[in-house]
């Protein structure tokens, strides 16, 4: 699984900081590892103009499944932490139910599998 932090041009997008958040963004999704192809974390403040502001903070991430779309989800929060946490968790709920459903619709098909009615004919 391959991680990308891209940050927003109000965020200083520093080594130290990158390094931080891909190890929690993997930490969060490292047993779907062998599934996810890669994963783009996307780092903005909203209110960088105006001081102050609540929950400014956004992280996006997007994981790519193999052989299937990807999944996305965005979290706001006070800080960058409290946003990819956020983030980190709602993504692993909805990987997890993705593929739950997948497993579900593939155990439960009542098409013959297509490598059998190749050999049949």
């Amino acid at each position: 699984m391959q991680i990308q932090i891209n940050t927003g041009h109000n965020i200083e997008g520093h080594e130290a900081l990158a390094t931080h958040f891909t190890d929690v963004v993997e930490e969060s999704l490292s047993r779907f590892g062998d599934r996810l192809t890669n994963v783009d974390v996307h780092l903005s403040d909203e209110n960088s103009d105006k001081k102050g502001g609540g929950e400014d903070m956004r992280c996006m991430i997007e994981a790519h499944i193999a052989g299937y779309q990807a999944l996305a989800v965005t979290h706001q929060a006070e800080t960058l932490d409290q946003a990819v946490d956020g983030a980190a968790e709602k993504l692993t709920h909805l990987i997890e139910h993705t593929l739950g459903r997948l497993e579900h619709q593939a155990s439960h098909r009542t098409d013959p599998p297509l490598s059998n009615s190749v050999n049949s004919q």
